[in-house]
């Protein structure tokens, strides 16, 4: 029994991914059931993708040992901030719920960020698991907009009727004095 675990342990082994190609990444992104577009410059391809009807992009980290292979990448999901500023509180929001991907902001831009480390080794199957965990947090990410931008047009009716009760009891008071 232990020899046939063994085995089945050094096959895995021998199949685990310590650095990705260009083409290894396309495929992990069909997989999780998204298009890609492959675009060359200065000889590195330049992936693009889409979920959720938004685009997103492949940032090459780190190069491996062998050219045109990578020990990490960043999924990127720029969007433009409609007027230039962010509702306040909804980065620290989105921060503290989320633990795989984070927000940047970079000027009128904020962008929808993921790490991925292959060194050191992981399966395909994790490659491919990583792009379905993008693509949720990618649709997460959207309804954290859509309800953070909900809750703060409902919190400024409130935030007005919570002045005008914190004015009344003055009124009061002045109304009494008199």
């Amino acid at each position: 029994m232990k020899k046939s675990t063994d085995i089945a342990a050094a096959t895995d082994l021998s199949e685990l991914l310590v650095a990705v190609t260009p083409e290894q990444v396309s495929e992990a992104i069909k997989s999780a059931g998204c298009s890609v577009t492959a675009l060359e410059h200065n000889g590195v391809a330049h992936l693009h993708s889409a979920s959720q009807g938004v685009g997103f992009q492949v940032l090459w980290g780190n190069a491996a040992a062998q050219q045109g292979q990578f020990i990490d990448f960043t999924m990127s999901c720029p969007l433009r901030v409609q007027g230039g500023v962010l509702p306040p509180g909804l980065i620290a929001e989105w921060h503290r719920n989320k633990r795989f991907a984070r927000i940047v902001e970079h000027g009128e831009m904020i962008a929808l960020e993921m790490d991925v480390i292959v060194a050191g080794g992981v399966s395909k199957g994790n490659l491919s698991m990583t792009f379905q965990l993008w693509t949720q947090m990618m649709g997460q990410f959207f309804l954290h907009l859509r309800n953070f931008a909900a809750q703060e047009a409902d919190a400024v009716p409130a935030a007005e009727a919570a002045q005008a009760v914190a004015a009344e009891p003055r009124a009061l008071e002045e109304a009494d004095a008199a």
